[in-house]
């Protein structure tokens, strides 16, 4: 494989270099998405429907304390692509030593508080009934590979930042490939349930660890670090603590989506409905793959050419995701629209569940055509430095729209009320989004702009 440098995100024409960017990002998304989904269908069919919705209830509790790590990686990820971009790699080192040491400090802590509430943290991200026990057991070995995620999450934006996607690339296949045959081997062959499920999933967190240590130690990446890069550095701190906040809040709403979404299905339907927001979850990570994908492929684009000064570019570039993922979305929510059974029988056999689940995911999808607009609209912000409007952004969705409505419409149409609540937050949103980002690219994306940077 040819040696990609980082220089090239300034260089290559837009439409080729996004789609050598995306191109690998959605695979490896893609893979990633497909190994929750199969691990889903594996559980589901091997050990029980009820395993999905304990697993489902985990998910929100180790994905949060992983998220420390994407914050930080995503947060100063935005720093060296700029760094670079700007011809100041001392900067970039200093980030990146920066980035391994605050996440180990973090993710250990929380991992220790985590295991020390158990008791209280699963019942109340609705853990109840016959899904405690089974929580409690994926709750508590997953937990102890998740600081190795937190690095894995932390190092694979690292790696796109220096303009290695198909790197990145690999750091999400080999773990999917390989929680998918530690699951036949722990669940079918040695019958070990959920412990066999759990002990699959924190396995191969441990190997994506090695992976991507095994990168950063060879020739391919330009970031060699030393020891003097690991001391804490306020000011670098303080910016990748302002960026990577916008990734912690978002996963940290979505933790918060997951614990109010549980408790309010539960409640309305039991077990059965807490089952097909697993099942319609698990399509949600895994059926946007490709605009996900179109969204990590342009945030090293956007901010290494911001940070180059090449406004033109940057705007180039927000127009052609923005196109692609459109495009792409519009594809999936046809597809979802017309199979939403054939893909709910996938998962189980449960009369019940396969009755409630396909409604729920023509509503839950029914915006996906506008959703790219969001996705990218956010992205840019945080890609550039702009934490404050990239943190609005991030949240809008969730945190300003999405909870209240789930929060208010149940009370008058039921469960059709938490369903009808995915579209009518996304519509929102996406205006919200639309707006600023448009202020943005008239404000300060205008080509005199790219002329008059240059020539300073």
């Amino acid at each position: 494989m040819a040696k990609i440098s980082s220089q090239d995100l300034g260089t290559e024409p837009i439409g080729k270099l996004l789609i050598k960017q995306a191109v690998p990002a959605s695979i490896g998304i893609l893979v990633m998405s497909l190994n929750i989904l199969v691990d889903t269908i594996f559980v589901g069919n091997w050990i029980g429907a009820v395993a999905i919705a304990a697993i489902n209830v985990v998910l929100p509790v180790s994905f949060f304390i992983a998220a420390l790590g994407m914050s930080i990686g995503v947060g100063g990820s935005s720093i060296i692509s700029r760094a670079l971009g700007a011809e100041n790699k001392g900067k970039a080192l200093k980030t990146f030593g920066n980035q391994i040491t605050l996440t180990l400090l973090l993710t250990v802590t929380m991992v220790i508080v985590g295991l020390w509430f158990v008791e209280g943290i699963i019942p109340a991200f609705g853990g109840k009934g016959a899904i405690l026990e089974p929580a409690k057991i994926y709750y508590t070995i997953v937990l102890y590979g998740v600081p190795f995620l937190a690095l894995s999450m932390m190092g694979n934006t690292v790696i796109r930042a220096e303009g290695k996607p198909k790197f990145a690339m690999y750091a999400m296949v080999i773990p999917s490939v390989s929680n998918l045959l530690l699951d036949y081997l722990f669940i079918n062959v040695f019958g070990w349930g959920m412990h066999g499920a759990a002990w699959a999933t924190t396995g191969s967190y441990l190997l994506c660890f090695a992976f991507i240590f095994w990168f950063f130690l060879s020739k391919h990446s330009e970031l060699k670090i030393n020891f003097s890069h690991f001391g804490l550095d306020r000011p670098i701190v303080k910016e990748i603590s302002s960026l990577g906040f916008v990734t912690l809040a978002r996963q940290a709403v979505v933790s918060i989506t997951y614990l109010f979404m549980n408790n309010i299905l539960f409640n309305l339907g039991g077990e059965t409905s807490v089952t097909a927001y697993a099942i319609v979850g698990r399509m949600l990570m895994f059926a946007l793959f490709p605009v996900y994908g179109i969204t990590q492929g342009f945030l090293p684009i956007a901010g290494f050419n911001y940070g180059a000064l090449k406004y033109n570019r940057v705007r180039q570039t927000i127009n052609t995701a923005i196109k692609y993922a459109a495009g792409l979305a519009t594809i999936i929510f046809i597809l979802l629209m017309v199979f939403p059974e054939a893909i709910t029988r996938l998962f189980t056999d449960d009369a019940e569940v396969i009755k409630e689940t396909p409604p729920a995911m023509r509503w839950v999808f029914a915006a996906t055509p506008i959703i790219a607009w969001q996705l990218i609209g956010a992205a840019y912000f945080q890609a550039i430095g702009k934490a404050k409007q990239a943190l609005l952004l991030t949240l809008c969705r969730q945190g300003f729209f999405f909870i209240p409505l789930i929060l208010i419409l149940p009370l008058f149409f039921g469960e059709l009320g938490v369903w009808v609540s995915f579209p009518i937050s996304d519509v929102l949103a996406t205006i919200v989004t639309g707006y600023f980002l448009n202020r943005e690219i008239i404000k300060n994306l205008k080509p005199e702009n790219n002329a008059s940077a240059i020539n300073q």
